[in-house]
């Protein structure tokens, strides 16, 4: 659960990366015509609306983000089902759709819809983690030839669509019950005094990202419940030390408290993290000063440290009590930031409004060492403190270097690797190098992480992750022309002579041509289809897979077995010839840990071309979500002269193609 939630912190970051910005156009084009919000300005409307643009569709881009973010290879079809899953409740669920259903006039609709409508953040999740749900499950999916349009990643919005429908249903019944029991409960606290102030700081928080906390500020802000703190406050109507309460405590938080965090949050970064961690704070401190927006702030830590968020509510329910009982009060029209805070000062309904700075100040001390005592002592991963294994010394050439930066960081990592005698391939995420090596103990991590990379991460004795950064693509664009020309750049530069030799006498063997077998019943397909960009950009080598139709997997050529991943779902053959290759079995299955794969043969032994050497659960890995291509590549690319495979076969044990090796 604690994995899970911090993938849904981590997925959430692009879009929250946007919000700072907005914010602050909405609270300068507010501060230039703070009476009208751009009604009496063209600036201000310009800016407001910007601004508006993004935080007004809060539901839209965090449902967009979690279905690309949470979805297995980063499709940009679990971002499409993101969307679709979004529309699906605001529309079912709209004011005038709620009443066409329930046969109702709009004015009689239960108000909890209108909080769908708003670009609801609560539906904006849920989607998002729905469509990539979908899309992780069901994106291998094949349906019958009629319908084959529609298999794989083209099911996904479809399906998303009827999941969400169904679950919009049960929504129309649902959600007026919770939203009607938050007013129920806020009017009752409302009866609490400076208490009741603070258990509606600590809610309104707390329910922020699930949406709901639109039905306390109806309660508490507005006159559904005759408080109508806000209005009051500026109306200059009301009772002064009391009206306002309800307003005055948010003050301290957001100007003070919020932005002390931010700091505890960058101080507690890792060293190699800071600088990308204090661009988020500051922006998202800033913005929460300034205009009172926090989302920007919250969302960086309300999932991948959760314990942090509660204590962050909590201590926004202090900061209400507090200035609740001693009658301190200030108002907004747009959010507690420095904006609302001076122009308050202007209404005579405010009540010693500077003692809420006295209160910030106590309030940033207390949020910034109950941060970072938290973040310490409970090892939260808030931003920069994710995917950390070392604090290790830079590397100066690499940091002072200006425009080729890229291109020596790489010629590092290349050579730290082992060069072309242990990388065998090449790829990247967002973030990451993801790398194959023969072995991952000849890599010397110790000088890969002194060149200053965030991270060195060994998955196992083949794999290993390099955390780069944002410009990971520019490194791993070098490290493959690198590797292409077969240039190996290590602190003990190879004898150039060697290598000419070496090549000249690979490239002497005799060529010979070797049937190939299918691996598999099923349907074999190029290796350029299979459904991850390692194999189909050939970046292992050349090869081929097959769809199965059963689980009995037979061997591609006769051979050796020289290695069987621990987990089963990989086995090495190495041919009388010095041809490897390698049988993957499925996609992504590491992570299954073996239990889907019955192995019959063990290292070392002969095997021959044709004999049965496995037994996959097919259904397994369907239920897990993973892809069931059976992937043969031949790994040493240099000793495949040529490769002439069939289009299709439907039995296994049968030649399927030929390959010519040197």
């Amino acid at each position: 659960m604690k994995a899970y939630m911090q993938r849904i912190g981590r997925s959430l970051m692009l879009p929250v990366a946007t919000l700072p910005i907005a914010a602050l156009f909405m609270g300068v084009g507010y501060w230039i015509d703070p009476s009208g919000m751009g009604g009496n300005n063209v600036v201000s409307a310009f800016l407001c609306t910007a601004g508006g643009m993004i935080l007004n569709n809060l539901g839209i881009l965090f449902a967009v983000g979690l279905g690309y973010g949470m979805s297995n290879d980063k499709d940009g079809s679990a971002a499409l089902a993101g969307l679709v899953a979004f529309f699906a409740p605001i529309t079912l669920l709209s004011t005038s759709s709620v009443a066409n259903l329930l046969q109702l006039k709009e004015a009689a609709v239960n108000p909890a819809f209108a909080a769908i409508n708003n670009g609801n953040v609560f539906i904006g999740i849920l989607a998002g983690l729905i469509a990539a749900a979908v899309y992780n499950r069901f994106s291998g999916t094949k349906l019958p030839m009629a319908l084959s349009f529609f298999s794989g990643r083209r099911l996904v919005p479809i399906l998303t669509a009827v999941i969400m429908a169904g679950l919009s249903l049960l929504l129309l019944f649902i959600w007026p019950i919770v939203f009607t029991g938050l007013v129920d409960f806020g009017k009752l606290i409302s009866n609490m005094g400076p208490f009741g102030a603070g258990l509606y700081g600590f809610f309104n928080r707390l329910l922020i990202p699930t949406g709901l906390h639109h039905a306390l500020n109806n309660v508490f802000w507005f006159n559904t419940a005759g408080i109508n703190d806000i209005g009051n406050f500026w109306s200059n109507s009301g009772i002064r030390g009391i009206t306002g309460r309800y307003q005055a405590g948010f003050f301290p938080v957001m100007m003070f408290g919020l932005p002390a965090g931010a700091f505890a949050i960058y101080r507690s970064a890792r060293p190699e993290k800071k600088a990308a961690t204090a661009s988020l704070m500051l922006a998202a401190a800033f913005a929460s000063f300034f205009t009172g927006v926090s989302e920007p702030l919250e969302f960086s830590f309300m999932f991948v440290a959760w314990p942090l968020y509660l204590l962050h509510a909590a201590l926004t329910g202090i900061s209400l009590f507090i200035a609740a009982l001693f009658h301190w009060t200030a108002g907004f029209n747009f959010s507690a930031g420095l904006v609302d805070y001076v122009l308050s000062l202007r209404v005579p309904m405010a009540n010693k409004p500077y003692m809420l700075l006295v209160l910030g100040v106590i309030m940033a001390c207390v949020y910034y060492f109950s941060f970072r005592f938290a973040i310490v002592k409970f090892h939260l991963m808030t931003p920069g403190r994710e995917e950390a294994t070392g604090e290790e010394t830079p590397d100066i050439e690499v940091e002072t270097s200006a425009g080729d930066k890229h291109a020596i960081l790489a010629q590092k990592i290349y050579g730290y690797l082992g060069g072309s005698e242990n990388l065998t391939a090449i790829d990247n995420c967002t973030t990451r190098l993801r790398l194959q090596v023969h072995d991952t103990d000849r890599v010397d991590q110790a000088k890969i992480k002194a060149t200053g990379v965030p991270g060195v991460r060994v998955i196992d004795k083949q794999n290993i992750q390099i955390v780069v950064g944002t410009e990971v693509q520019f490194v791993a664009d070098e490290l493959k022309k690198i590797d292409q020309n077969d240039v190996e750049h290590t602190d003990t530069p190879v004898d150039a002579t060697q290598k000419v030799i070496e090549k000249l006498s690979e490239s002497t063997v005799v060529t010979k041509e070797q049937p190939i077998y299918s691996v598999a019943a099923g349907q074999v397909i190029s290796i350029t289809e299979v459904r991850d960009a390692v194999f189909s950009e050939k970046m292992l080598g050349d090869g081929f897979a097959v769809i199965p139709e059963s689980g009995m997997i037979f061997t591609p050529i006769e051979g050796t077995i020289t290695s069987i991943f621990p987990t089963k779902h990989a086995v090495g053959i190495t041919t009388v010839s010095g041809l490897e290759v390698l049988l993957h079995m499925g996609i992504d299955t590491v992570a299954l840990n073996g239990h889907p794969f019955t192995l019959y043969v063990k290292e070392g032994q002969q095997v021959a071309q044709g004999q049965l050497i496995a037994q996959v659960d097919l259904v397994a890995l369907e239920e897990a979500g993973k892809k069931t291509e059976m992937i043969v590549v031949f790994t040493n690319q240099e000793k495949v002269a040529h490769l002439k495979i069939s289009a299709t076969v439907t039995v296994a044990n049968q030649v399927i193609g030929e390959i010519t090796s040197n």
